[in-house]
């Protein structure tokens, strides 16, 4: 996610989301807070974007259906925009929040890093549809997923290893989701891959 701002008075849902709907700034609502979100990185994009890409080609002729950080996610009294989210609901086109996402994916940054894992994290698990929440570290390499399966146990990934999506029967390399990103883990994983590369060919 990006860094949210408070802002103050209280207002109602109703109030929250009319308007959103006109609103040139996204915002997120916590039991009646209204909170102020900022602009993603280009690493944040990126990571977010590959990740959308791959689920929109797995699950083109499939029941679920990914969205991107544009749709809200409703728990309770709160409405949140994931960055990404996958829902097999069938969503009107006139929808503007999801309340059964199967999986939901977090890009974190310093700032948003607490939110993400405490708040939204204690919000996310309160959804009966929810099987996987995802959360990666853009500023380094690490992919953790945390699965209804196991019991909300979180399992770690790194360059060299592939993630599967078991929500969506969807396995994804961690270099793949973090093509082109650019962060001193990849930079050295690149450099080590194009050095075994002459290598391997002088042998």
């Amino acid at each position: 996610m990006v860094i949210a701002k408070k802002i103050n008075p209280i207002i109602s849902e109703d109030e929250y989301l009319n308007d959103e709907k006109i609103s040139d700034i996204k915002h997120e609502y916590i039991d009646g807070y209204v909170y102020a979100m900022s602009g993603a990185s280009a690493n944040h994009n990126r990571i977010a974007g590959n990740l959308f890409s791959a689920l929109s080609v797995h699950l083109k002729h499939a029941p679920g259906q990914p969205y991107t950080s544009d749709m809200k996610v409703k728990i309770g009294s709160k409405y949140f925009y994931p960055d990404v989210l996958v829902d097999c609901d069938n969503l009107s086109g006139d929808s503007y929040f999801s309340q059964n996402p199967i999986l939901i994916i977090e890009v974190l940054s310093k700032s948003t890093r607490q939110i993400d894992r405490k708040i939204k994290l204690e919000s996310y698990l309160n959804i009966a549809q929810l099987q996987e929440y995802i959360l990666i570290e853009q500023d380094f390499v690490d992919v953790e997923v945390i699965r209804r399966r196991t019991g909300w146990q979180s399992e770690h990934y790194f360059l060299g290893e592939n993630v599967t999506f078991e929500s969506v029967n969807l396995s994804v390399s961690v270099e793949d989701i973090y093509h082109r990103v650019d962060n001193s883990d990849v930079k050295e994983w690149l450099l080590k891959q194009a050095e075994d590369a002459i290598e391997n060919n002088i042998e």
